[in-house]
């Protein structure tokens, strides 16, 4: 009766919550923008794995190293240096096109938009835009421009300030024309705020949003605590039947997109890596093995522990999408949504783990995550590996954490087994 309170306590608080932040268009458009983003975010960190393969520079001469980096630079400058333009088009377009407006158009206006707002200057040099405003450093900025620009751009067109062209004109041309006046609107709003901050001791937009906003909430996000919160919230919303990592992440994305850009340029340069906490410490410490919860572990001790024909088959359905970090068997056919017996190892499993790995790099014992996003369907160890830069302990400090997540699971797991079994072993004799 207990556990039943407890539970409806838990839907009604964590339910509303939920609903809201999954319908949120704005959101909705952040994930969506990340999203694509993600296939150039990764084809640039493979690229970066590969310049920094481990050992090659004792291998071959120190000029053979330095003409390879630069021969496989170009992949990640062109991808992962600027992945902050992808993810403001991404955003715009598709803010745009939930509000069935031309979504390309969304897309561009809010690149221009940033663009205006950034600086051109590099040094004493004019006309050169560097690079750092256009990764994750300036996607705080990017992010609100584009959700503000589309909006502008969105209200222009429904107040119809557009030029009709007559029929007859080629489609592409007239919807150009269409564009051409909520753009421009658009655009001189983003001007005149460029030119009022430059009368202000911020001087730029970046420089206040960076004050403001972006540094006390990457100091907030790299800590432990808040961490903890954040993988707190993604195994409840998981629990509920709900996608825990695209809500959270949505929110969190940023702040560790920022954290992991600062170590990948650290990583590049050859500096000590200032940051535990980064999306690749969350990519590839908790969900890279085997999908949030780490639920690789459970398709273990099934193999190991499994009596119940239920688990067994589950087992084998399961482990081979689990290899990969696909975990949606799992959770689903345990199940793990909406199952009391499994609520304390699905929750206490990925806090552990994350203090675990946390102080296991803060003691320095395991390299600081490197910078490079792996692909999520890369399998444990081979993960790790990658995702501190080619070191064997990430590989290791997965397995160490694999086996803490089963004994964690082990006697929760035994007594849903025993309870399938018994009910398939009385179905059998009726």
């Amino acid at each position: 009766m207990n556990s039943n309170k407890f539970m409806d306590f838990l839907e009604k608080i964590l339910l509303p919550i939920a609903d809201k932040l999954n319908n949120n268009r704005y959101l909705t458009a952040l994930r969506d923008g990340f999203m694509v983003a993600l296939p150039l975010i990764i084809f640039g960190s493979i690229f970066v794995v590969i310049a920094n393969f481990p050992f090659l520079d004792h291998i071959i001469s120190k000029d053979a190293y330095t003409a390879y980096q630069n021969a496989l630079g170009p992949a990640s400058a062109a991808t992962l240096s600027i992945m902050g333009l992808f993810v403001i088009i991404g955003i715009g377009y598709k803010l745009t096109q939930h509000y069935g407006g031309e979504a390309l158009y969304g897309g561009v206006v809010a690149l221009a938009s940033f663009l205006i707002l950034t600086p051109q200057v590099l040094g004493k040099t004019t006309g050169v835009i560097p690079t750092s405003a256009l990764s994750a450093q300036g996607m705080f900025l990017g992010i609100f421009t584009a959700f503000i620009s589309a909006e502008l751009y969105r209200y222009f067109v429904n107040k119809n300030w557009t030029i009709k062209m007559p029929p007859g004109v080629p489609e592409a041309v007239s919807k150009s024309f269409s564009a051409l006046i909520p753009i421009a609107l658009t655009l001189t709003i983003f001007l005149a705020i460029r030119i009022i901050f430059s009368y202000t001791p911020f001087e730029t937009v970046q420089n206040f949003i960076y004050t403001i906003i972006q540094k006390p909430l990457t100091a907030l996000g790299s800590g432990l605590p808040a961490t903890i919160v954040a993988v707190l919230l993604i195994q409840l919303f998981w629990f509920f039947g709900l996608h825990g990592q695209i809500i959270i992440n949505s929110v969190f994305d940023p702040i560790w997109y920022t954290l992991n850009d600062q170590n990948l340029k650290a990583f590049q340069s050859g500096h000590e890596l200032p940051n535990i906490i980064t999306k690749q410490f969350i990519d590839s410490f908790l969900v890279g093995m085997g999908g949030t919860g780490m639920t690789l572990a459970v398709v273990v001790l099934i193999f190991i522990i499994g009596r119940s024909r239920q688990i067994k088959e589950l087992g084998k359905l399961g482990g081979p999408a689990g290899i990969f970090n696909v975990n949606e068997p799992i959770i689903f056919g345990l199940p793990i949504v909406m199952n009391p017996l499994v609520l304390i190892p699905w929750i206490l499993a990925p806090v552990v783990v994350t203090i675990i790995t946390y102080f296991s790099m803060a003691t320095g014992l395991v390299p600081k995550p490197a910078g490079v996003i792996v692909p999520w369907t890369t399998p444990i160890v081979i993960n790790g590996f990658l995702a501190t830069g080619n070191h064997w302990q990430g590989g290791v400090l997965q397995l160490v954490n694999l086996l803490v997540v089963m004994a964690i699971w082990w006697p929760f797991l035994k007594i849903l087994d025993k309870n399938y079994y018994e009910s398939e072993k009385k179905a059998s004799n009726e």
